[in-house]
């Protein structure tokens, strides 16, 4: 998913739960002890959340995790998927059509804050699943990662691309997403797709109750209106800056994780600084740390002890016009990556104690088939850098043109570096690296694989954060020279192998397929279509007595996993 670099970032947010299996009264509640809660901070820097709608959804992931399950889910320890919604399913020999068997026992459980009150209202079934795809379709809905699904359901982008005046209920057919009897979803896609089955964790295609949105409209996922199917309910809503969330009661005891909280509360503080001195003060269990803070954080005894780094699901990365001379010629992209320390560029730009991973091919650690961090790929070479530069025919960078450079406005301090790098290692004037910095909507707009090329930049910078936790999404839906990337990279056997992983649903052998890709793009003779920098490093803070699971980034925190020792916690809060 392409979006602002200061955007490229995962938020710590959690989920709350109520312990007992029955409902639970407000009464019940008043005689009890403080539930088991974690309190979780984000600072003032942190995205609101606006929207807990699974088809409306664009940042806060966690929250979807946390209030509707999945057809299938990915195991917090094994990092794999596992059943959730559903039990099972099957894929048709041309790896088009995908029919999953559901669970008959999980509710709809609309739950009421003023009454402390849980009930069910009926159960889910195969026909909320397909509603809820074809809504993710539905430009009435307006979907923000519709484009992931229009060309991979089939029937989808028939719907989306209808006039918003003009749909009508019987529209929804169109979509190929089909519920057969109250238990079984057959799922058309217009291509194999071995991935789906990575595929089926994403929010969009999570079900919602139809009764629910035609009655309440944009107000149904409000307090007091929303009806969940996940571990969790929502309790409280406030200006999309705190908001409460408590465990349902009535979700089957195997598809709850083996944590003890029972509600989770999460504030975004007004600065970065206020979310960290409110963990300073034992008010919150899990926090961030500040950006002026990193090194004190890292050298403090107590603080270090508590720090927990992740990695992020995305990659920063300069890019190649591979059609626009002189990138049009491989040596030139070869000499250019192996001339960038990404160890020293993440040390200059972000510090001593940066949040910053370097990487040597694409696709980032955590998604199912990524090649470990450190391997694959040339790297930092200056000696393979200044080789393959004579090879272009500039030697000594001798005679080397002038290159057009474009980055989002903010983000041109990328290119100075890189040109004071190129002069270090291959003798290249910085001059040569024309800069230009443009709006969001200006940057997408001139990149464009079909801008005339007189307006095409020759480079450009960017960023790519996973919209499902597999490798597919970076190699086949960016990577591939029919991506969403504007690279214009002539197609090649490259694409084959692309193609041939994507359609493959044994993950041994796509995880085989996708080394051999990354290898083939970033290796010795490889391709370079783009230049690899780093992935990110989410540097939280979690205080000793939570307990929790290195969860998947890319669907969020699964916070029923979480444990809290509740007697050390309110022994601290105390204090």
């Amino acid at each position: 998913m392409h979006t602002r670099l200061q955007s490229v970032m995962l938020l710590v947010i959690v989920a709350l739960v109520l312990s007992s299996g029955v409902p639970v009264s407000a009464g019940d509640r008043a005689r009890q002890d403080e539930p088991v809660t974690l309190y979780t901070a984000a600072g003032g820097s942190s995205m609101p959340l606006t929207e807990l709608d699974p088809q409306r959804m664009e940042f806060h992931v966690t929250e979807i995790e946390s209030l509707f399950l999945g057809l299938t889910n990915v195991d917090p320890i094994a990092g794999v998927n596992v059943p959730e919604l559903a039990t099972s399913w099957t894929v048709s020999d041309d790896g088009r059509v995908w029919t999953f068997t559901l669970r008959d026992d999980v509710p709809w459980v609309h739950w009421d804050p003023a009454a402390g009150e849980a009930a069910i209202l009926r159960m889910v079934t195969a026909h909320d699943v397909a509603y809820g795809i074809a809504r993710a379709c539905d430009p009435r809905a307006r979907a923000p990662y519709v484009q992931l699904i229009d060309h991979l359901v089939s029937g989808c982008s028939a719907l989306a691309s209808r006039s918003v005046n003009e749909i009508t209920d019987d529209d929804y057919e169109l979509v190929q997403a089909r519920a057969l009897d109250d238990v079984t979803l057959e799922i058309h896609l217009q291509l194999a797709a071995g991935y789906f089955l990575s595929w089926s964790v994403n929010p969009i295609l999570r079900a919602v109750p139809p009764e629910v949105i035609e009655q309440y409209g944009q107000e149904w996922t409000q307090p007091g209106t929303m009806v969940t199917n996940g571990p969790f309910m929502l309790d409280d809503w406030r200006d999309g800056r705190s908001w409460t969330l408590v465990r349902n009661p009535y979700l089957p005891d195997d598809l709850r994780g083996p944590g003890n909280v029972e509600r989770v509360v999460t504030t975004i503080w007004d600065s970065d600084e206020d979310a960290f001195q409110a963990y300073a003060r034992n008010e919150v269990d899990l926090g961030s740390v500040p950006y002026g803070r990193l090194e004190e954080v890292a050298i403090d005894p107590v603080l270090a002890a508590q720090v927990i780094y992740r990695y992020r699901a995305a990659s920063q990365f300069y890019v190649f016009a591979n059609d626009v001379a002189p990138f049009d010629n491989v040596h030139v992209r070869r000499a250019f990556s192996a001339a960038l320390d990404r160890a020293q560029w993440c040390h200059d730009i972000y510090g001593a104690h940066s949040l910053c991973a370097p990487m040597i091919h694409f696709t980032p650690p955590g998604l199912l088939g990524a090649p470990p961090i450190d391997e694959v790929g040339v790297g930092f070479d200056p000696d393979y850098a200044r080789a393959q530069l004579a090879l272009a025919g500039y030697p000594g960078c001798d005679g080397f043109p002038e290159i057009r450079a474009v980055a989002m406005e903010g983000i041109g301090f990328a290119f100075g570096y890189l040109a004071a790098r190129l002069e270090e290692v291959l003798g290249c004037d910085p001059a040569l690296m024309r800069v230009e910095e443009v709006s969001d909507s200006t940057f997408y707009s001139v990149i464009d694989s079909a801008s005339p090329e007189e307006y095409r930049p020759q480079m450009w910078h960017d960023a790519w954060i996973a919209d499902y936790p597999d490798a597919n999404n970076f190699l086949g839906d960016y990577m591939h020279c029919g991506g969403f990337n504007g690279i214009n990279r002539p197609c090649s056997e490259i694409d084959d192998l692309i193609d041939q992983a994507a359609a493959n649903p044994d993950l041994l052998e796509r995880t085989t397929l996708y080394r051999d890709i990354e290898e083939r793009l970033f290796g010795p003779n490889g391709q370079f279509p783009i230049i690899p920098i780093h992935t990110g490093v989410l540097m939280a803070l979690a205080k000793p007595w939570v307990e929790y699971p290195a969860t998947s980034l890319a669907l969020g925190s699964q916070y029923d996993w979480y444990t809290i020792d509740q007697a050390a916690q309110l022994a601290a809060r105390r204090g």
